[in-house]
């Protein structure tokens, strides 16, 4: 009874969190989903082959307003850098379409106070100026080169055709329902790629919220001198972080369950800094990119989260914006529901979310190759097998469907395949 009761209260715990920010959540993804679908991803393509600080600063902000889970970004900065973008800008864009977007900013506000919010962009600048430092001194033209070349050959990941209503005014777009076809789309997909991530960092926060304070009190130093408790808690951070397995807007729960338990401002932000270094990102690295470059990358970032949060703590100290106060892991992890102004914009987004949902089950088709939903009527690539079509999201998957149709036809297509056989049989 004692294992159930606290599974249940972790459960709750995990779920008053959740109401908490769903909102947030869904306008995020909403504004994100307007920028993808409205912004070529082949004009961001062009515009970062240098290595140097424009560059970075462009695939930056392109990064910001692209947002992705960590597993997503690192796919896209793969293929953006074997397609000819340096190196240091793919590491750019990477870390700001997870660290430095509109869903995550918005749920550590909620959390945890602006300040937060606008630590993690302050310091997300710092570390993303640190990175590109450390590229460039550490990762040779001959080392990027073979990681090219490392890249080019693993197997291409599929590429999203360009939006249906790439030609269209802002103003256009604004009323047009092809447009807001193409916003859904996006909507939906980053909801398929994260959910996963968001339930497990909302579980993993419940139950550790449940844990006593002795717990935290052992794991970060809290008693020691401002510069060992700085130091312990921007180091620890990340390595909880990496050992956690959550990434993207996951980590922002577990980050306010921490920040209640005792870690330090600086702790908070590096934590949030390091989704991606979890051991399955960085063997991902490995696969891309061989392991010379991945060794040196991850030293790299781990180095830059842990300045780039020292940095930023010592700015907000400065200026004496680093908050005073911290609430107790109980406010944090059970606020209660009730009619309240959440309650009433949970209810507004969600008709939202009901709405753009909507509009892709009575536009979408599957991806049978990579299970996307893509809009039928945005010009997709298509393919006839057996009397039936099917729409995909880009060439990529296209190919790989023409080169083996059997492998990737669903049931109904398989029915097909087995009636065909049968007949020729007889």
């Amino acid at each position: 009874m004692n294992v159930l009761s606290t599974i249940g209260d972790g459960l709750w715990n995990a779920f008053q969190m959740a109401w908490e920010v769903a909102w947030a959540l869904v306008l995020g993804f909403t504004l994100s989903g307007i920028v993808q679908a409205w912004v070529p991803r082949s004009r961001i393509e062009r515009a970062l082959g240098g290595r140097g600080a424009r560059e970075v600063a462009l695939a930056t902000g392109f990064g910001a307003a692209s947002s992705s889970c960590s597993y997503a970004a690192i796919a896209i900065a793969k293929s953006m850098f074997a397609k000819g973008a340096s190196f240091a800008s793919a590491m750019a864009f990477q870390f700001a379409s997870t660290n430095l977007v509109f869903e995550l900013g918005i749920v550590i506000w909620v959390f945890i106070g602006w300040q937060f919010t606008l630590a993690e962009l302050v310091g997300g600048l710092i570390l993303i100026a640190l990175m590109w430092l450390g590229l460039r001194l550490f990762v040779t033209r001959r080392l990027e080169e073979e990681a090219r070349r490392h890249a080019e050959a693993v197997e291409a990941e599929h590429q999203h055709s360009s939006a249906a209503s790439d030609g269209l005014s802002f103003r256009r777009k604004l009323t047009s329902l092809q447009a807001w076809s193409d916003v859904a789309h996006n909507f939906r997909s980053d909801w398929g790629m994260l959910w996963r991530e968001i339930i497990a960092g909302f579980a993993i926060a419940g139950f550790v919220a449940l844990l006593p304070m002795d717990f935290f009190n052992g794991l970060f130093v809290t008693d020691a001198s401002p510069p060992v408790r700085l130091l312990e808690n921007v180091v620890l951070g990340p390595v909880v972080a990496v050992l956690s397995f959550v990434c993207s807007v996951g980590n922002a729960p577990l980050a306010a369950v921490l920040w209640g338990g005792g870690i330090s401002f600086a702790g908070v932000i590096a934590f949030i800094y390091a989704d991606l270094i979890i051991i399955p990102i960085v063997i991902a690295y490995t696969k891309y990119y061989g392991r010379e470059l991945t060794a040196r990358l991850v030293a790299i970032m781990f180095a830059s989260m842990v300045l780039a949060a020292v940095a930023g703590d010592g700015v907000f100290t400065a200026l004496g914006l680093v908050p005073t106060k911290r609430a107790s892991i109980d406010s944090i992890s059970s606020r209660g529901i009730s009619w309240n102004y959440t309650t009433f914009l949970n209810i507004v987004f969600l008709a939202v979310a009901v709405v753009l949902v909507a509009l892709t089950l009575r536009r979408g088709a599957r991806d049978p190759v990579c299970g996307m939903t893509v809009d039928r009527h945005a010009g997709k690539p298509t393919a006839t097998y057996l009397g039936r079509t099917y729409y995909f999201c880009g060439e990529g998957c296209k190919a790989k469907f023409d080169a083996d149709p059997e492998r990737y036809v669903d049931a109904t297509g398989r029915q097909a395949v087995a009636l065909q056989h049968a007949g020729r049989e007889h």
